[in-house]
């Protein structure tokens, strides 16, 4: 089985799981397009596809109808994907082959897929969940109506605990090193663009100079587009980003000093090397950020300036709601378990203001 890439008569990007007689597999190709129509971004698409390539394989290799899945059934999909892809599995093998976030998004692609059969009629309804009690004083996050709810909460049995970590940011010297680093204004006002929004790089490489506002206000307004010529994709539905007078003045500079004169409304293009004006893609972005790290000796990626700005936004008390807000997170307790994370300095910085406002 495959998976394999199509695009569509008026351009759009497909993605299929293909069997041994390279024919689409119907269920998987009915669902995939389902998500295409909700307006999935084809990043998405391929990932779903690539989980579900890997659940027929597991389907086909234990010969089990679809249709007639099990919890127990499950429960040896989640040990399939710990060891082995094969039939074959070392028992001497002591650590598991993908991580547990990495098998969580995959039953999650599974899950959403059997809701979707269920839907249609195809399968009984998947039943994972457990109520269980919770204590709501423990909560990390508590909703705006908590305290009208019972003290129980869903909870998936097939999900696995997953390890918290931390992202990872740069402190502020290494973005300065990175941003001089950069040898024209376009790589600059990108990298800041980046570092002051916290966009992710797909809505930074979708942008168009209508979605710039710099007269009487400094926005930038990320729109979901799905006719990108880059494939660029924003993935939440959009939003409005504040943004400095100096950030507004570098875009300027950049349209001065760099933007060629061709008919393109792209923001971010190739200024130099042909194809003149061809929007720029996430390779090349990629290839500057290896250039900068031999030049300058700091390794980072488009994300991690993503992580840097949302952990410098809490640092500095912002509310979480807030910052679930400019990042684009449609869900708070994303925001919740990917950037809290306190560290030792930290608790002692707490620690010694807590200690100054007591005397």
């Amino acid at each position: 089985m495959q998976v394999k890439k199509g695009i569509t008569t008026k351009g759009k990007e497909v993605w299929m799981v293909l069997d041994e007689n390279y024919s689409p597999v119907p269920p998987i190709h009915d669902y995939l397009r389902y998500l295409e129509n909700k307006n999935y971004s084809p990043n998405t698409l391929r990932a779903y596809a690539g989980n579900l390539r890997l659940y027929w394989k597991f389907l086909n290799e234990n010969k089990i109808d679809w249709t007639k899945i099990t919890i127990l059934n499950l429960s040896e999909f989640i040990y399939w994907l710990k060891t082995s892809n094969s039939k074959v599995i070392d028992i001497q093998q002591k650590t598991a082959i993908r991580a547990e976030k990495t098998i969580n998004h995959i039953l999650k692609t599974v899950r959403s897929f059997y809701d979707f059969q269920s839907r249609l009629g195809a399968v009984d309804e998947l039943d994972i969940y457990q109520i269980k009690k919770i204590n709501k004083s423990k909560l990390n996050y508590k909703s705006l109506l908590h305290h009208t709810k019972s003290g129980t909460i869903k909870t998936n049995i097939l999900k696995l605990k997953e390890p918290k970590t931390f992202p990872g940011c740069l402190t502020q010297d290494e973005v300065r090193k990175l941003i001089n680093g950069c040898n024209n204004i376009r790589d600059r006002f990108l990298l800041c663009l980046l570092y002051e929004t916290g966009m992710r790089i797909g809505e930074a490489l979708g942008l168009r100079h209508e979605d710039i506002h710099s007269r009487g206000v400094n926005e930038i307004h990320v729109v979901n587009r799905d006719n990108n010529a880059n494939r660029a994709r924003a993935k939440s539905e959009g939003r409005v980003l504040h943004v400095s007078k100096e950030l507004m003045r570098l875009y300027s500079t950049y349209l001065i000093d760099d933007y060629p004169e061709v008919d393109s409304d792209y923001v971010f293009i190739n200024c130099w090397k042909e194809p003149i004006g061809k929007p720029l893609s996430k390779s090349n972005v990629d290839n500057l950020f290896v250039r900068l790290a031999k030049k300058i000796g700091v390794k980072a990626h488009p994300h991690l300036l993503r992580h840097t700005h949302a952990t410098e936004l809490i640092k500095a008390d912002w509310d979480m709601a807030h910052v679930q807000k400019r990042l684009g997170h449609s869900d708070i307790q994303t925001t919740v378990n990917t950037y809290v994370h306190l560290t030792n300095e930290d608790l002692a910085q707490k620690y010694q203001e807590y200690l100054k406002n007591r005397k």
